[in-house]
């Protein structure tokens, strides 16, 4: 008997200490049944969808209001321009993301839909190519709108063609077929590259036009501003556009590009500012204004607003007092976060007609915001 009451507590002893070893789940794991923790009790929930142009940015300001208002969580899904401007006019989500400018069809199909620009964003042509001496050709290539339009027109299929090496004479540049990629998904970069194409070639504009989602005459296509990133990267001889944030963050060359005033300029928040301010007296009252081809020596050529898209009048007041305090909050203190992500904030002017537009958004006929 007393064998066996030994035999117990070393047992008890061994389950003890096994327990004791792992550590426990806590309790947001459990209510989650996985590793990530569950939202607050009574956080409001905010969806959202669209572009995946600004999507580095977003995740970053969620992520620090989060600690400003914890009342409140956002979720944003990178699934493309086009995808974005159908969730909200079905009213799927509560929030749509687009860097194109919404067509006077999509106006219809959605009354009362507003565009709120929340900053602006460089599109690069980046490229994956070694030269003839097989060495790496840095960023710095510079490119004409004349090539860059033959090349996707198709016009232009060899790196070593002449008029790419008359503008990169120090350049080697090697006999190979050029790999040409592009969305594959209805894309606000493609409606801003497409949109600078129709402005610079006369071929391009009456053979292919602007739109998220155009007939390419050729290349790869690829799915978000990652998909084509992906295949540059992946696809030796590659050239592709992409954002700015996203060459810098995947460490991919891009190129210095010949601007309207015929100076080359590399794409910077400085540059993609003085696009942006060449045009601000030029704003239209519902927001929804090109950046592409600006005047100016400093002025990047393929630039563009990227858009927060929401109703004037919401049903849900709670969650369009929430979405216009983040908006307002990312005008007055979100500058800092979209500099390092190489995303250039709006001039004052233009803040100032968004910080406007904010206190005319009413929900069941009321405002929003108090002043």
């Amino acid at each position: 008997m007393r064998r066996l009451w030994l035999v117990a507590l070393i047992l008890v002893a061994i389950v003890a200490t096994s327990c004791a070893a792992q550590p426990a789940a806590p309790p947001a794991a459990i209510a989650a049944g996985q590793g990530q923790p569950a939202a607050a009790s009574g956080t409001i929930q905010i969806t959202g969808a669209g572009g995946t142009f600004p999507d580095p940015l977003y995740s970053r300001w969620f992520h620090d209001y989060a600690a400003i208002d914890p009342s409140v969580q956002f979720n944003y899904q990178a699934i493309g321009s086009g995808a974005g401007i159908q969730q909200i006019t079905a009213k799927t989500v509560d929030f749509g993301g687009s860097d194109a400018i919404l067509t006077a069809d999509q106006q219809s199909a959605a009354p009362g839909l507003l565009m709120v620009p929340t900053v602006a964003g460089a599109v690069v042509i980046a490229y994956n190519v070694q030269d003839a001496n097989g060495q790496d050709i840095p960023s710095g290539l510079k490119l004409t709108p004349a090539v860059i339009a033959g090349i996707y027109l198709g016009k232009i299929t060899q790196w070593n063609d002449p008029q790419i090496a008359a503008l990169n004479p120090s350049v080697r540049l090697p006999d190979h077929g050029i790999v040409v990629a592009h969305r594959s998904d209805g894309s606000g970069t493609t409606f801003i590259f497409t949109s600078y194409l129709s402005q610079i070639s006369a071929d391009w504009k009456s053979q292919v036009g602007a739109s998220t989602s155009v007939s390419w005459p050729v290349g790869l296509g690829g799915k978000g501003n990652a998909g084509v990133a992906g295949i540059i990267k992946q696809q030796p001889d590659g050239i592709g556009y992409i954002e700015l944030a996203y060459a810098m963050q995947n460490k991919i060359p891009y190129a210095v590009l010949q601007n309207q005033a015929g100076k080359f300029v590399e794409a910077t928040v400085a540059s993609t500012t003085a696009a942006s301010n060449a045009l601000a007296a030029d704003m239209p009252a519902n927001m929804g204004q090109l950046l592409v081809n600006a005047p100016g020596d400093d002025s990047y050529p393929i630039a563009g607003y990227t858009f927060l898209l929401i109703y004037q009048d919401s049903k849900d007041c709670a969650k369009a007092q929430k979405i216009a305090e983040f908006v307002r909050w990312a005008m007055n203190q979100g500058d800092q976060d979209a500099t390092d992500l190489y995303y250039a904030p709006l001039g004052a002017a233009a803040k100032k007609a968004v910080l406007d537009r904010l206190q005319t958004l009413t929900c069941q006929g009321k405002p929003v915001l108090s002043k």
